[in-house]
């Protein structure tokens, strides 16, 4: 990758600044102009490539993982708006903790986007009549992160490293350990918290909703099976992405409406994050080739994975998570030399696994970090679940829930 001029990655610099911001200070206008910042500023890098670098390798390798990431999670997401879950309401705190370590494990099957779409609604449904904040910000934090920490479908980032030439399994059996404690942690602080609220409040008499629990539109889960062994498909170019497409428009032609219309499927979301990628991919071209470039003098000569841990994980607390994995795996090559995905993964597997587990975990610190967390939070706040401002959700529950997680799993597993 060639090093370009460094106002070069003012783009991405500006795109990242604009993803941090804007939806804050300006809502309104963000929602009616993400789309032309976005591929405004990606064309601007991808022009500069094209007629002043002549590098089109590197757009072209770009533009490849773009179309692999968005076909896993738009499938994903279309998939899920296929199949609904109904409850019954006047759950107790102990089917609460059950309920999110499902939705733990089911965001590695469905990733983070998928599980979070099929399992909020459910999630409000089950606790109807007593419903507050904390149980949005749980459920951010397992179902929408912490959760997706096991396979690349989990969370964009561990699929951008599956791209990147990282083994399906390899996140797995190094992962499961931190994915246990942080997953453990998480439901034992929500269970005492759900406890005391319970006792309060009791179990409100259920107002909708079922008696028992059902799973309708069933035979998509055929079609998830399929984008699923689409991953192991990399041989054949575009085969992969296209088995996921058509899997994606099946499960969608042939999905109950009705189905569709209690999830309040659409695809506006999807959109919006196919959009805002297509600029973030397009404009960290050069600043992945920066980081590869200047490691050394960022990092130091051989850094602990403790600076992986909470370098990639701060600002994956306040950026997107996927494009920071990128920048700092970038920047393990830059540092070590190594040129080659399986040689780094021999030789820095601490580093790599520090990596992927700040960039998923942190990713629950704010509303931004992850794409789900400002989904989750929408639809809580259309059913009347009052969510606290940007910076009240990291004082009400990142910084005193959260980060007493971060630090166990850092002392535990990354302190040396």
């Amino acid at each position: 990758m060639a090093v370009p001029p460094p106002v070069l990655i003012l783009p991405f610099a500006l795109l990242l600044g604009a993803l941090a911001l804007a939806p804050v200070l300006a809502p309104h206008w963000w929602a009616r102009h993400y789309k032309t910042v976005a591929l405004g500023l990606g064309a601007v890098t991808g022009a500069a490539y094209i007629f002043v670098l002549h590098d089109f390798a590197s757009l072209g390798h770009a533009a490849h993982e773009y179309v692999s990431f968005i076909a896993l999670v738009g499938s994903l997401y279309v998939i899920a708006g296929g199949i609904q879950l109904k409850v019954p309401g006047g759950a107790r705190p102990l089917a609460n903790v059950l309920f999110l370590f499902a939705g733990a494990v089911a965001a590695n099957l469905l990733g983070t986007t998928g599980a979070a779409m099929l399992l909020i609604r459910p999630w409000l449904q089950m606790n109807q009549g007593r419903i507050r904040a904390y149980h949005i910000a749980f459920f951010i934090f397992l179902v929408a992160n912490v959760g997706g920490c096991l396979t690349p479908i989990g969370d964009p980032p561990l699929f951008l490293g599956f791209l990147q030439g990282v083994p399906f399994w390899w996140v797995a059996q190094r992962c499961w350990p931190i994915w246990a404690v942080g997953t453990g942690l998480l439901l034992a602080i929500f269970l005492v918290l759900d406890q005391r609220a319970y006792l309060r409040v009791g179990t409100p008499h259920p107002k909708m909703g079922t008696r028992a629990w059902r799973l309708d539109g069933v035979p998509n889960l055929l079609f998830l099976a399929i984008v699923l062994g689409a991953l192991f498909l990399d041989r054949a170019p575009f085969l992969r992405e296209g088995l996921m497409l058509a899997a994606a428009a099946a499960s969608y032609l042939s999905s109950r409406k009705s189905v569709h219309a209690a999830n309040e499927f659409d695809f506006h979301p999807i959109i919006e994050v196919a959009v805002l990628f297509a600029g973030i991919f397009a404009t960290m071209i050069p600043a992945l080739a920066w980081l590869d470039h200047g490691a050394t003098r960022l990092l130091g000569a051989n850094p602990p994975p403790a600076v992986f841990y909470w370098g990639a994980g701060g600002l994956s607390a306040v950026l997107d998570n996927a494009p920071t994995y990128l920048g700092f795996l970038n920047a393990l090559f830059g540092v070590t030399g190594i040129r080659e995905i399986g040689p780094l993964l021999d030789q820095k597997t601490a580093q790599v696994v520090a990596i992927s587990v700040g960039s998923v975990f942190f990713g629950a610190a704010t509303y931004i970090g992850n794409g789900p967390n400002f989904m989750v939070k929408a639809i809580a706040g259309q059913c009347g679940v009052p969510m606290p401002s940007f910076v009240g959700f990291v004082f009400k529950f990142s910084l005193p829930f959260l980060l007493p997680v971060l630090l166990v799993v850092w002392l535990l597993f990354f302190r040396d």
